[in-house]
């Protein structure tokens, strides 16, 4: 019986965590870790998803989920440089990567040279940050 009530809860265990991720996403504090990459600079001026053009000078981001306008603070795990970004764009649609973020912030994150990097990403609360 003790088995029995073990897998049933091992199975329900990534339906709870995902609808907790799900009801927290675009929340200030909701947090996520994975690889970051940039844009190329031939996409300069094209319209993002958001319909506003994709300025490569600006500090902001796309990511899959976080709705458009969101201030998200990106965080280079290797060398701890950060930067705010606006989210104004959807994807990254390449392999495990969690956000895209524009030339400029990967200026900043000190990432150019590698073309990606391991960061730490953190919704922010609107009312205490601006961009």
């Amino acid at each position: 019986m003790f088995r029995t009530l073990l897998i049933a809860l091992l199975v329900q265990l990534p339906f709870s965590a995902h609808a907790t991720e799900a009801q927290l996403l675009g929340e200030p504090g909701w947090t996520q870790t994975g690889k970051a990459s940039y844009y190329s600079s031939r996409l300069h001026g094209r319209r993002t998803a958001s319909g506003e053009p994709y300025d490569e000078t600006d500090l902001t981001a796309a990511h899959p989920a976080l709705p458009f306008g969101t201030l998200v603070q990106v965080t280079n795990t290797y060398n701890n440089r950060a930067v705010v970004v606006r989210i104004n764009d959807r994807g990254p649609f390449v392999g495990h990567r969690i956000i895209d973020v524009s030339q400029r912030t990967a200026e900043q994150l000190g990432m150019v040279r590698a073309g990606s990097a391991r960061v730490q990403i953190e919704v922010l609360d609107p009312d205490q940050h601006s961009e």
